[in-house]
């Protein structure tokens, strides 16, 4: 063998999106080694490298970063219904699946798209989380299991609960700043992989400090 690539290991996975077969994906743009699993249905979304999302979970308009975890059945973005018409059905804003020659209501749904959601870096988004319409979830977030986010959530906070509250940070503000900083999110697929070992002896101080 004249190949001097023969017999090297290779030390990087292939970083296509895996995507089950069972989603329905429209207008999506998915970043690599991104994991979609069954019946994820997403329409006019952005998800960052290495993120993946579970079972059964539904997003549209929404703009998710890098390394998130989605748990099934989170629903991000779900969409409100014009309260203020006469009638809350979409029979006013999607006539066209009811009546021969009507269109749907364009400036409703320019309204909803203008309402994106957007999930920072790192985010933990738990099983059966519901998002609205306008938020941003700060980068390292958690969303605990079940939550309704109705405001923005800041970084590194965990909330919880029906409306959703901050019940905890995940570490010290000095340390939240310097991750901040740090965005080791950002760094390039080798910077990554020696990384790796050091995120799982380190803790978020030593991490910070050691990469200052």
């Amino acid at each position: 063998m004249n190949d001097p690539e023969h017999g090297k290991r290779k030390t990087t996975r292939s970083g296509a999106p895996r995507v089950h077969p069972s989603c329905v994906i429209r207008d999506t743009i998915l970043g690599q080694f991104t994991d979609i699993a069954e019946r994820v249905n997403l329409a006019e979304c952005e998800v960052g490298d290495f993120t993946y999302i579970e079972r059964h979970v539904e997003a549209i308009y929404t703009t998710i970063g890098k390394f998130c975890s989605v748990a099934s059945n989170s629903r991000l973005n779900a969409l409100n219904h014009p309260m203020e018409r006469v009638t809350q059905h979409k029979i006013s804003y999607r006539p066209n699946e009811y009546f021969v020659h009507m269109k749907v209501d364009k400036a409703f749904r320019e309204q909803r798209q203008k309402a994106r959601v957007v999930i920072g870096h790192d985010v933990w988004i738990g099983h059966g989380a519901i998002i609205l319409p306008s938020i941003s979830v700060g980068d390292g977030a958690v969303v605990a299991a079940g939550a309704v986010v109705t405001k923005n959530i800041e970084p590194y906070a965990v909330v919880a609960g029906v409306p959703a509250k901050r019940i905890k940070w995940r570490f010290e503000k000095e340390v939240r700043e310097k991750l901040l900083a740090l965005a080791w999110w950002d760094w390039d697929h080798d910077k990554l992989a020696t990384a790796i070992v050091n995120m799982q002896s380190m803790t978020a101080e030593q991490f910070v400090r050691h990469y200052a």
